[in-house]
């Protein structure tokens, strides 16, 4: 007796299965990149020259959104957070990127002999501030002596003649401690890269000048 054979199924198309998988690539690939972009990773764009010659107009950073979630932000580092409505000048200006100089409990003020700022009595050199034609600006434009509140940042500039920042905000408010600066809860992530455009790539550390910031005198 001859056995039949099953008929062959006849083999699937490499093409055809492709084609039937791709919505559930892009679906999931477009899953993870949300998820990264509200827990993990986001870029911004830099709008304004309040952070040059550190960070130009158009320069593309990377902010870390997460870092914060462990601990607080840390004197020297370039943030990116939700504006007080006080600093902002329109709707659409929510989103700012600074430096933070003082933390929660220190004391910064101007100057020291050599024009520098100093918090906690410790004198910091900032290589970073904004420098054409081998004129820097000045640390800040007049005398000044704040204690940051408990949970909350003095952020400036880099650019510090065209900062809207604590500084700024302390002298239109005569100094008042809750307009001058922001929260610590407001800051949405830490920016650590330039990404764009590629001549201008670099990391964005945080410069030596910060590690020898003693404690504050109450902490």
């Amino acid at each position: 007796m001859i056995e039949e054979q099953a008929p062959q199924k006849p083999p699937r198309s490499s093409s055809s299965s492709f084609w039937k998988e791709l919505p559930i690539l892009l679906g999931v690939a477009i899953l993870v990149a949300v998820l990264v972009r509200a827990f993990l990773l986001q870029t911004f764009y830099i709008p304004s020259p309040s952070m040059e010659h550190t960070l130009d107009i158009n320069d593309r950073v990377l902010v870390n959104k997460i870092v914060y979630n462990f601990r607080s932000p840390e004197r020297g580092e370039i943030i990116v957070f939700r504006a007080p409505s006080e600093w902002r000048s329109g709707l659409d200006d929510e989103d700012f990127i600074k430096r933070v100089i003082a933390v929660g409990g220190d004391r910064v003020e101007c100057c020291d002999e050599q024009k520098r700022l100093r918090v906690n009595g410790h004198s910091i050199d900032e290589p970073y501030l904004f420098n054409e034609n081998g004129i820097s600006d000045p640390a800040a434009d007049q005398p000044f002596d704040f204690t940051v509140p408990k949970g909350r940042l003095w952020v400036m500039g880099d650019h510090r003649a065209a900062s809207g920042d604590s500084l700024e905000h302390w002298k239109q408010s005569d100094g008042d401690p809750l307009i001058s600066t922001i929260t610590e809860d407001s800051v949405v992530g830490r920016a650590f890269v330039v990404f764009w455009p590629v001549g201008r790539a670099k990391w964005l550390s945080v410069p030596s000048t910060f590690d020898t910031v003693p404690a504050p005198a109450s902490g």
